[in-house]
């Protein structure tokens, strides 16, 4: 019996570890992408401002020379959440995924500070705006560049179940929105006449707040994970409909908990047997309700403690 639990608990251990690098491996893949489109951006963008001197330029290159920095925090982030875990951390590095989508809220609020004050100097100092084409040129630019950056990113989120891709995915989501609402600000002073100057640095203002609505976003899931917070009713419904997919080899269940760590899923529950199984036998039926989970969610770690079936209760007890 120990031999067959040893071997069952190393083969489990060696699968979840592989699971744990093909996910790493697919998570720094798809950070590469805006970590390369940033760097591009945040040059163009900068040299437009020189030229320009728009203030709502300007803050769409400090919007993205964030991205730059928060994007290679997330990369150093998921390859340390991605070690299989060790004597220190026996749950794994997870959290540190966790960790890094928070850092990357202060960052994107520290930005719209920086943008807020920018926008208030302009609009108490107003100054001309030179080459719009060339600002409303590059702002499409970055736009589309973003938008097909965005879309293969969040496709790859909802697939990894990544916080720091979800946080990358909803930082470019938002680029997209400010990079528009600069081209329609220059657009508008192109249209109107250069005196309109006042027209940007309140877009610049209107960014600020698009930033702020990325941070919130960001930081709720990060600080649910990192608080421990159950995972979706989605998610634990589906748990539950597996588990009772097995009702012919357990007599009831209870004490359901679920939390996310990383792109992880911690999942443990109170499985009752009959009183008179032999627990090899119990312990080796448990064992196809923990492969069939994982079947649905490969990452996750499931922990069934094992009782007998003397009082039958509920699955909330």
């Amino acid at each position: 019996m120990a031999v067959s639990t040893q071997t069952s608990t190393s083969q489990g251990t060696r699968s979840y570890n592989e699971a744990l690098r093909r996910t790493g491996e697919a998570r720094v893949r798809a950070l590469r992408a805006p970590l390369a489109s940033n760097a591009l951006l945040v040059a163009l963008k900068l040299i437009v401002w020189t030229l320009t001197g728009s203030v709502s330029v300007l803050s769409e290159a400090l919007h993205s020379g964030v991205d730059l920095v928060v994007t290679t925090l997330q990369l150093i982030s998921v390859r340390l959440a991605t070690r299989p875990a060790d004597a220190d951390h026996a749950y794994g590095h997870g959290k540190f995924e966790n960790l890094g989508a928070a850092l990357e809220a202060l960052f994107i609020l520290a930005t719209a500070g920086v943008v807020v004050a920018e926008a208030i100097q302009h609009i108490r100092y107003p100054t001309s705006i030179a080459h719009l084409d060339l600002g409303l040129g590059v702002m499409l630019l970055s736009a589309g560049v973003n938008v097909f950056v965005y879309r293969t990113l969040a496709q790859t989120a909802i697939i990894e179940q990544s916080p720091a891709l979800q946080a990358e995915a909803a930082q470019l989501r938002a680029d997209v929105w400010t990079a528009v609402g600069v081209a329609g600000g220059l657009l508008a002073i192109r249209i109107i006449g250069k005196g309109a100057t006042l027209i940007d640095p309140i877009i610049s203002l209107m960014i600020a707040g698009l930033i702020v609505k990325a941070a919130y976003d960001v930081s709720i899931r990060a600080f649910v994970d990192l608080t421990d917070g159950r995972l979706p009713e989605q998610q634990e419904s589906m748990i539950r409909d597996i588990i009772e997919r097995h009702r012919d080899i357990f007599a009831g269940y209870h004490k359901l908990r679920t939390r996310r760590s990383g792109g992880g899923e911690f999942i443990d529950f109170h499985l009752q047997m009959k009183g008179d199984m032999p627990l090899q036998q119990a312990h080796a039926l448990s064992d196809t309700i923990v492969v069939d989970i994982k079947q649905s969610l490969p990452r996750a770690h499931v922990l069934i403690h094992l009782e007998p079936d003397n009082e039958v209760r509920s699955h909330d007890e």
